[in-house]
């Protein structure tokens, strides 16, 4: 592929105790007879940490170094902020993270990456998954996944299979496994690759699985090695728990159309594997909080048909009373408890899901919270469902971790409804309540969670530790929980003997694993702990994580691998970070600025200074634009920026912001150059008027550059840009400053500010056009939408495949956002609210097209009739 071949491509994966070391090896040589780039693309699970990464180029190995983040930071930036186009960046998708890096090669030069990486595997109805994803992306002369599994416990079955694996390729899959061992390769020819005969096209090119589960002949299984331990526990054979399960779902407007019907078609299908002995019901929450019934109900054949009639009628209303929809499923689970209205031996759970963020009632999260681990008191699990981008993830995590739970993301994908049945599927079968495994603790230190709220059939429970006398050879376990008719308990023992004579076979051992395995779960439960945790106690989290990423060379959310390159090949730094699942909320900046304002003189952009005379120090811009319809969208989360342009007619109005909830609604009108110039391919165009309303307080705001109008009801009032002017009315505040700008608020909701942009009156081409500002958009609802509003809600995307584009100064990348797959553009755009003669440049990735894909359908949908 333009002249870069690569030529071997091997992953090799060795599982130890169910704890994974793979690495993957690529080499590649440059077939041309010019310095080329090559890039390294790898799609890692999402549980797993990089450990080592290394460059190899003409026989020079250059290896990554494991860094605390913000000392990697500052390398890293120095690279972004020139635009240069190597570097390791990070991707989410649901199941992976990718990471890229480039270098540049020599003609006839070679180079090797070798990347490694480690992770537990968790198990799961009854297997432990390992995923591998292979997108070579070319045809490999020598491709291979290999496989080796050692578990003393004896492997019980073991498979693998591949979404790309056609008939033909089925028998190259190899597969072994006897007593303790299991072997898999893979290794198809070139012919075998491609997708027809004689074909460039690689049929690789998907995800390959590899399922295995152990014998169990005890509940649980102890190894010790070094001083350090793991205990493995999966009791069999264990009658199932009854489970009581409250269903808090959001019907909120934002849920209408595909997502309500998705949440129907998954109820229907988890109404179908409630069990007879479990009691459930529904809660739906909009503005207003409705319930099914009362009281729990119990799952007889009777009530489920009625409970499916119920779900089939469920639809959308309102805004999003998050807080009374979870404190009433609360309040209806502790009553039945305490009515004894549920078996006393049963599961209790909680399930919500909601797509947005709370706007009815108490809408502080951190006072939800409160107040729902207040109301919870650790009796059982809280489990939150984040349907699509919307939602404040953070805050559905710390709720859920708070309470004994978790929380996941829901993809807003045509399998949505398989999302929530297959999690629902997860925590179906509650086999043991309040599980609890002990150990000496004058004999045990630094221990990982040992204290469970549920255990659930087809899962794992693994607890790991180290001994506070290294040379300590065996260990006694106490072992307690309830289950369906009485209570479990036992005490189980294991000597450092027995697991030597179980690991024999030196040959599928890496290093000290147990030691590994306990500080990558140390480090997970570290960082889990630290999501819900504030101050001190935060502090002391992070420290303590960081300390282990460092010293096990783990990259985390809290580290960064930092590759520096050879100074022949490229002179630049790559960073490797640990994407965090889930989306701060923050204010998201849009701002629009005017082309046309670029190319005018010194003497011009003078003229077109503005100042905020009469904006609070403490007021945030949080959306602007000036002219030009072109947008910059700011996301500090990223450190970086997306922009887009509108390119549309002189006269066309476009909506900007329209908020159902509050009534606000603003308009811009576009005016074009006196006339065209001939040396332009697209016509200038800028906001010559806006129209700003809120049909609660029937109010009208008109602003050109040439007047001001105010209607209230069926009273206008006038004014000129040359007016000095404070004007309150009941629901209005304005203020017009002089030949500048004004400012507006109109009732409780956002303040607008406009801005007056005035041009030499004897330009042969330009006119006065206006700018708008948004202040305090937090003030408008969830529901907020336009070309503008719909950047007030949380947005997040994916750089990867960062590549020279047509202009040398601006490489080209693939932008994941809103799942969608976009060509952007490195540049530079100019903010001027800093220096509003001369601006200050703000780089950002330039989605086309008028910013399809980025913006919700297409730009032509915010065309509107008129001004009002």
């Amino acid at each position: 592929v333009n002249g870069i071949e690569i030529y071997s491509m091997k992953i090799d994966s060795k599982v130890t105790s169910r704890f994974a070391h793979n690495v993957i090896t690529s080499r590649a040589v440059n077939r041309g007879n010019v310095h080329k780039e090559v890039f390294f693309d790898v799609e890692l699970p999402k549980t797993a940490f990089i450990t080592n990464f290394s460059m190899t180029i003409d026989g020079v190995t250059y290896p990554g170094i494991i860094k605390e983040k913000e000392v990697a930071k500052k390398q890293y930036e120095k690279a972004v902020s020139k635009g240069q186009t190597a570097g390791l960046v990070k991707a989410s998708g649901r199941k992976t993270e990718k990471f890229t890096v480039s270098v540049n090669i020599e003609a006839a030069s070679k180079v090797t990456f070798e990347l490694t990486y480690e992770e537990l595997l968790k198990r799961q109805f009854g297997k432990y998954e390992m995923f591998i994803k292979v997108k070579p992306k070319q045809l490999v002369k020598d491709f291979e996944i290999e496989v080796n599994i050692f578990e003393p416990q004896g492997i019980t079955e073991l498979e693998a299979e591949g979404t790309f694996i056609t008939n033909d390729l089925q028998n190259i899959i190899k597969k072994t496994f006897s007593e303790e061992k299991g072997h898999i390769s893979f290794k198809p020819t070139l012919d075998q690759q491609r997708t027809c005969a004689n074909c460039s096209q690689s049929v690789l090119d998907g995800d390959f699985t590899v399922r295995y589960d152990v014998k169990r002949t005890t509940p649980d299984n102890l190894q010790i090695v070094n001083g350090y331990f793991v205990h493995f526990f999966a009791p069999t054979n264990l009658p199932k728990l009854p489970k009581n399960v409250i269903f808090v779902i959001d019907i909120s407007g934002s849920m209408s159309g595909r997502e309500i019907e998705q949440t129907r078609e998954a109820l229907l299908k988890i109404l179908d594997d409630i069990k007879e002995d479990d009691f459930f019901n529904f809660i739906l929450f909009g503005s207003e909080v409705h319930t099914w019934k009362e009281t729990l109900i119990k799952a007889t054949p009777e009530n489920l048909d009625e409970a499916r009639k119920f779900v089939r009628g469920i639809d959308t209303e309102g805004m999003t009373n998050l807080y009374g929809g979870i404190m009433r499923g609360i309040d209806m689970l502790n009553a039945a408890h305490e009515g004894n209205l549920v078996p006393k031996r049963s599961a209790s759970i909680i399930i919500m899901l909601t797509d947005g963020q709370p706007n009815v009632g108490i809408s502080n999260t951190n006072d939800i919270q409160t107040h729902v681990k207040k109301a919870i008191e650790g009796k059982y699990p809280l489990y939150n469902l984040g349907f699509g981008y919307g939602v404040d993830y953070n805050f559905l995590e710390k709720m859920a971790l708070e309470n004994k739970g978790l929380a996941r993301r829901i993809y807003p994908d045509s399998d949505a409804a398989l999302q929530l049945q297959g999690f629902y599927d997860e925590v179906s079968n509650p086999m043991l309540t309040d599980v609890e495994l002990n150990y000496p603790e004058n004999e045990i230190s630094d221990l990982t969670k040992n204290s469970f709220k549920h255990f659930y059939d087809g899962s794992e429970i693994v607890v790991a530790g180290r001994f506070i006398d290294n040379n300590q050879n065996s260990l006694t376990v106490d072992v307690r929980g309830e289950g369906a008719n009485d209570a479990l308990s036992y005490t189980t023992q294991q000597d450092a003997e027995q697991t030597a004579k179980a690991f024999q076979e030196q040959e599928y051992i890496f290093g000290d694993y147990i030691e590994r395995l306990w500080a990558y779960l140390t480090i997970e439960q570290l960082l889990e702990k630290r999501i819900a945790a504030t101050g001190e106690e935060k502090e002391n989290l992070t420290a303590e994580a960081l300390d282990l990423s460092l010293k096990y060379k783990f990259v985390t959310p809290l580290t960064s691998m930092v590759v520096t390159k050879p100074e022949d090949y490229d002179n630049q730094d790559g960073i490797a970070d640990k994407p965090i699942e889930g989306i701060d909320i923050f204010t998201i900046l849009v701002y629009l600025r005017s082309q046309a304002f670029l190319w005018r003189s010194p003497k011009e952009r003078r003229l077109c200074g503005h100042s905020f005379e009469h904006i609070s120090e403490k007021s945030t811009f949080q959306t602007l634009f000036d002219g030009d319809p072109h947008f910059i969208i700011s996301v500090p989360q990223k450190e970086d920026a997306i922009c887009f342009n509108i390119n549309e007619n002189p006269g066309a109005v476009l909506n900007l912001i329209n908020d159902p909830v509050t009534g606000t609604t603003v308009n811009g009108e576009l005016i074009g150059d006196k006339r065209a110039n001939s040396d332009a391919k697209i016509q200038n165009t800028y906001f010559g008027k806006l129209g700003i309303a809120n049909k609660h307080l029937n109010l009208k705001l008109t602003v050109t550059p040439e007047k001001i109008t105010v209607q209230n009801g069926n009273e206008k009032t006038g004014f000129t840009w040359l007016d000095s002017v404070t004007l309150q009315q009941e629901g209005l505040t304005l203020i017009i400053n002089r030949k500048k700008n004004l400012v507006l608020k109109m009732g409780s909701g956002a303040s607008f500010v406009i801005v007056l942009h005035q041009v030499w009156k004897k330009h042969p081409l330009h006119q006065d056009f206006l700018g708008l500002y948004t202040l305090e958009s937090d003030k408008l609802s969830e529901q907020t939408h336009g070309l503008l509003g719909q950047f007030f809600h949380p947005i997040d995307f994916t750089i990867l495949e960062i590549h020279p584009g047509s202009d040398p100064k601006k490489p080209d990348a693939t932008m994941i956002v809103k799942n969608n797959e976009l060509t952007v553009t490195r540049g530079w755009q100019k903010d001027y609210r800093t220096d509003p003669k001369h601006g200050v440049d703000v780089p950002c990735w330039f989605v086309h097209d008028n910013g399809a894909g980025l913006i919700d359908g297409v730009h032509t949908d915010y065309i509107v009739s008129s001004l009002f």
